[in-house]
């Protein structure tokens, strides 16, 4: 098994200033989402190329519904269609 490499800092070409890497600009961004703060959602956003924030927020949402599943010991599928109010949420087999 290869052990996890750190996350690499990644900014927009040509920015000084600190580096945040795409899981600093996700779960900022998520928890500026949450917490309905526009100003720090969109500071996040700078923060990392596009992408690199999509990839950073669908990371997170699986490692929480994983995390969340583990916890209520049902299955993933039934976690994540519970979350989003979607038929097919209920625990019919654990994780």
């Amino acid at each position: 098994m290869l052990a996890p490499h750190p996350p690499v800092p990644v900014g927009p070409p040509g920015r000084s200033g600190p580096r945040h890497n795409v899981f600093e600009a996700a779960a900022t961004y998520v928890t500026a989402s949450v917490e309905d703060d526009q100003d720090r959602a969109d500071e996040a956003t700078g923060w990392v190329a596009p992408d690199a924030l999509v990839f950073g927020i669908n990371e997170l949402a699986c490692r929480a519904v994983i995390a969340l599943a583990r916890e209520r010991d049902q299955p993933v599928e039934a976690v994540a269609r519970g979350l989003l109010g979607l038929p097919g949420a209920e625990a019919s087999r654990p994780v």
